[in-house]
């Protein structure tokens, strides 16, 4: 059996017309710059300011640190690909992505469904909220998020680590995914195959269903509001999450519900892109356009470094 850690695959990306790698590089530079810088505000701002100091702004922080990680273990190694025209990269490299996007992406399920946990117990059950969605809890919460993550995606990528290729080292994407790293394998690669479609059912099932459920209780419980105010503040107080929400497991259905075998490559890259790069750049100005207390601090914030910069 060879060494398979000597392997070099190649990414081939979208395209190699000049002019549209051109503007496919400064659109997901922005994307990407915007993203990072907009996450990090968030996690900055719950982080110094003492009105962000609750259960949700706390979930919320986590949120944007998986967003930034997420896009990071992608985008700016697809960006030196177009800038330099290599396309190479390393087989431990190709699995360290894979393994981080992985993780990242099912973490963040996770933590979507214990998001909508949060503004359950919120809007559901207020006079209890402080005593259920303690910080003991909620930090152990983030952490089985991780946890259910990590025991998800390991099983079959410790299988994929024994796949062979032998012939082709093309992979038909922009990044290592799993889906076109097992078509150009030569071994057998139906359990690992079915181990890919169960593990991602699981999480999105799992996760969907705990969403839904949450959802129902809070639709219902606000519907039951006496007076038009309240019903349209509590729904406000869950209008970005629900956005959130929408986009996140609209592209996973898009991805998996395929048209044809010919168009799933493209659709898949296409989809993977959007995902990877708007995705968690639109996470910030959701959240900070939509919510009063985001804006409050931020407006706090830019006071405070400007009275210090006079000084």
């Amino acid at each position: 059996m060879r060494n398979q850690t000597a392997v070099t695959f190649i990414l081939l990306g979208f395209t190699d017309d000049t002019r549209l790698k051109i503007l496919l590089f400064v659109f997901l530079f922005l994307s990407y710059m915007l993203s990072v810088s907009g996450n990090l505000t968030i996690i900055t701002l719950t982080s110094i300011d003492s009105h962000l100091k609750t259960p949700m702004y706390l979930f919320l922080q986590n949120f944007s640190f998986l967003e930034v990680s997420f896009t990071t273990a992608c985008i700016p190694r697809f960006l030196y690909s177009i800038s330099s025209g290599d396309k190479s990269i390393t087989y431990n490299a190709c699995v360290s992505q894979l393994l981080f996007i992985d993780l990242f992406g099912v973490t963040e399920f996770f933590l979507l469904a214990v998001m909508s946990y949060d503004r359950y117990v919120a809007i559901c059950k207020p006079l209890h909220y402080v005593t259920i969605m303690n910080r003991r809890v909620c930090r152990n919460l983030i952490f089985c998020c991780w946890a259910a993550a990590l025991i998800i995606i390991l099983p079959p990528i410790s299988l994929g680590l024994s796949l062979e290729f032998c012939d082709s080292k093309v992979i038909d994407h922009f990044c290592c995914d799993a889906s076109p790293i097992l078509k150009i394998s030569c071994s057998d690669t139906w359990l690992i195959e079915q181990m890919v479609i169960a593990c991602a059912v699981l999480t999105f099932i799992m996760t969907l269903l705990c969403v839904a459920l949450s959802y129902i209780s809070i639709i219902r419980t606000i519907l039951r509001f006496p007076s038009a105010q309240q019903r349209k503040k509590a729904f406000s107080t869950c209008s970005s999450h629900m956005i959130v929400v929408s986009i996140t497991y609209g592209s996973c259905i898009f991805i998996y519900v395929k048209p044809s075998a010919k168009e799933e490559v493209a659709i898949n890259k296409g989809i993977s892109l959007l995902v990877t790069s708007i995705s968690p750049m639109l996470n910030p100005f959701i959240y900070t356009l939509r919510n009063k207390q985001v804006k409050q601090a931020f407006h706090d914030s830019v006071k405070k470094i400007a009275s210090l910069s006079k000084m």
